[in-house]
């Protein structure tokens, strides 16, 4: 496909996300409940149709309750493939708000923002912990960035410690479902070292020429594929907890793409 077709996306895309976005945000002034995810679902929905990002679904998502999804990350391009089907909020590092676009609409689809600075942890692990108590349903990349989907990268245990119940809280553990993550196609072909760049975004790659190829092309197909929960104990170790899921995530991977 040529340059042409690219910019008739992002007209698409611009004509398509203003609407949404002002209506989001005018809900968000007097809701932030379950019913806030429903529009940027309808938006990530689109999002995929113009770009031809495709979803297939294996295994048994949970619905209906609050959840903490787990998956290994490829791309930005991960977040309309996976927010077009989970009613969540996805954690981001904090460096994605600051993204002309990108941070302002991860901001309006309730995004919890996290920092690596140490001296931000306390209020991180706060703001993180409100969105629990208030019943909201997460979506965490803990190999903390995106890869090329061939291996999976150490998973941070950070994070683990905020869904670990303490003995003198009253809340119903939080299952944790993880999910993996796989690039089925390319242009309507399987993924080749070559193509599956078009998708994968990772390393020094920049983000305006990765965006620009992509969109030049057909799309891709993604495949999510749940796992069975994983529900954490009182006074478990994160770390224990971590390896837990990331073994069960690793587990997952297409042999292929396991190393």
């Amino acid at each position: 496909m040529s340059s042409f077709f690219a910019i008739l996306k992002i007209l698409a895309l611009a004509v398509w996300t203003l609407p949404l976005t002002t209506l989001q945000i005018i809900l968000l002034v007097f809701y932030k409940g379950k019913g806030a995810y429903y529009i940027p679902r309808l938006w990530h929905k689109g999002v995929c149709a113009i770009t031809g990002l495709k979803t297939e679904i294996g295994g048994h998502p949970i619905h209906g309750k609050q959840v903490i999804y787990v998956s290994n990350h490829l791309s930005y391009l991960d977040v309309p493939v996976i927010g077009s089907y989970l009613l969540a909020s996805f954690v981001a590092k904090l460096d994605v708000a600051g993204w002309p676009v990108m941070g302002a609409l991860a901001k309006v689809q309730q995004t919890a923002f996290i920092s690596r600075n140490s001296s931000h942890a306390k209020k991180v692990a706060g703001a993180l912990d409100t969105m629990l108590q208030e019943g909201k349903s997460l979506i965490l990349f803990p190999e903390g960035t995106s890869s090329a989907g061939t291996s999976l990268l150490p998973f941070k245990s950070s994070l683990f410690s905020l869904v670990i119940p303490k003995e003198e809280s009253h809340m119903t553990p939080v299952p944790i479902q993880p999910f993996v993550l796989e690039l089925i196609s390319v242009n309507g072909t399987p993924p080749t070292p070559q193509s599956r760049d078009l998708y994968s975004w990772y390393g020094e790659m920049d983000f305006a020429p990765h965006i620009w190829e992509f969109l030049k092309n057909r799309g891709a197909t993604v495949r999510l594929t749940f796992l069975a929960p994983v529900t954490p104990t009182i006074g478990q170790d994160r770390k224990e907890l971590c390896r837990i899921v990331q073994d069960e995530i690793q587990t997952g991977l297409p042999v292929s793409d396991a190393v």
